[in-house]
């Protein structure tokens, strides 16, 4: 998607960026919908999040912030850049998956086959948005922060295999927290990798080759003196 910025000069650049990386949010949150709505189990994130909001006084979006935020610490410690990007999916996914289950769009999957079918869409969506905010390098989201730390840490080993490795670690701190494990789980957890892997192979994206932009150097191209926000 760098021909919607690539031209563009740098302050530009950025604030398409940014709204670029907001839609993509939505695009991930929209994922996470899905395969909440199929109802089939909860994928390893998501099933930390709904065991937190059962042990803890929190809705959904507030245990998907707490975690984002959980994860960021650790990224931070393991040196991989923080940037809007970042800052966006610890806040915005949260957010936009409880407006799209308050919105509830899509009706309930009369069948299990449907509800698969749904499921895996959602998974879909889910690797696509991923690759659109990624590739903005305005930074990952603290999950995908923390999956990339650990490619380059394990660089012989496939970004899709070290994230089915944390789906593994995620989906075992679930179960203890009661988290609903299902069908859904299982298509995640073995699934996962290989969509994200086939997806970015789609599209030709390498994710560990994206020089991820921090957020003081996205601010200095912001606020930066002399230049101007009009847009041609």
């Amino acid at each position: 998607m760098k021909i919607l910025w690539q031209h563009l000069p740098e302050r530009k650049s950025c604030v398409v960026k940014i709204l670029w990386s907001v839609f993509a949010m939505i695009f991930v949150s929209f994922g996470i919908y899905l395969q909440l709505k199929a109802d089939i189990g909860l994928s390893p994130w998501n099933a930390l999040n709904q065991g937190l909001s059962n042990v803890l006084p929190i809705s959904y979006g507030t245990a998907s912030i707490v975690v984002s935020f959980a994860v960021l610490f650790i990224d931070v410690i393991m040196k991989e850049p923080v940037g809007v990007g970042t800052i966006l999916d610890s806040v915005l996914i949260g957010l936009a998956t409880n407006f799209f289950v308050w919105l509830d769009p899509v009706p309930e999957a009369g069948s299990l086959a449907l509800k698969i079918v749904i499921f895996l869409l959602g998974l879909a969506v889910l690797c696509f948005g991923q690759f659109f905010y990624m590739d903005a390098g305005l930074g990952c989201g603290s999950r995908d922060a923390l999956m990339l730390a650990l490619g380059k840490k394990f660089s012989k080993i496939s970004v899709g295999t070290i994230n089915n490795i944390i789906f593994l670690v995620v989906l075992i701190a679930s179960c203890f927290l009661g988290a609903t494990i299902g069908l859904g789980t299982v298509i995640s957890v073995f699934c996962n990798g290989i969509m994200m892997d086939a997806v970015f192979k789609l599209v030709k994206f390498k994710p560990l080759d994206v020089q991820h932009q921090s957020l003081a150097a996205t601010a200095r191209r912001l606020f930066a003196p002399g230049t101007t926000y009009e847009f041609d």
